[in-house]
C-alpha cells in the first residue's frame, strides 16, 4: 500500500510540474502528511525531482512555441547564487518553521489564484 502513496506522489508532482504548475505544491504535501517525510527531506526530494521533469517538459514546450528564452542568462545566474545562499539559510531553520512557512506561502498562493479567477470572470 505504501509503494501506492508514493507513486500516487510521482505522479502528481511529475503531471503537475510537467505542466509548469509546480509538483511541489502537490508532492511536498504528500510526502509530509501522507508519507511522513520530514519536512526538509520533503523539499529536497522536490527540488532533485525538478531536474528530470524540467529536462523532459523543457523540449516539448519548445516544440509547441511556448518558450521564450530571452532573458533566461539574466534569469539563471541570480536564481542560482540565491538557491545556494536559500538552501544554506534553511539549514538553520527548523522543521517547523519550514513547515508553517511553507503553509503560509500555499495559503497566499491559493488566495492570488483565487484572486485571478474570479477578475477572469468579470473580464
Amino acid at each position: 500500500m505504501r509503494f501506492l502513496v508514493w507513486l500516487a506522489a510521482g505522479l502528481a508532482g511529475g503531471l503537475l510540474g510537467g505542466m509548469g504548475m509546480g509538483g511541489g505544491t502537490v508532492l511536498i504535501p504528500i510526502l509530509t502528511v501522507l508519507c511522513g517525510v520530514p519536512q526538509h527531506l520533503a523539499q529536497s526530494v522536490n527540488l532533485l525531482s525538478f531536474l528530470p521533469m524540467a529536462a523532459l517538459s523543457l523540449p516539448v514546450h519548445a516544440k509547441d512555441g511556448l518558450l521564450d528564452a530571452r532573458g533566461t542568462l539574466w534569469m539563471i545566474l541570480p536564481a542560482s547564487v540565491l538557491s545556494f545562499l536559500g538552501a544554506a539559510f534553511v539549514q538553520g531553520v527548523t522543521a517547523g518553521a519550514l513547515r508553517v512557512g511553507f503553509g503560509v506561502f500555499l495559503c497566499l498562493l491559493s488566495l492570488y489564484q483565487f484572486a485571478q479567477g474570479v477578475r477572469a470572470l468579470r473580464a
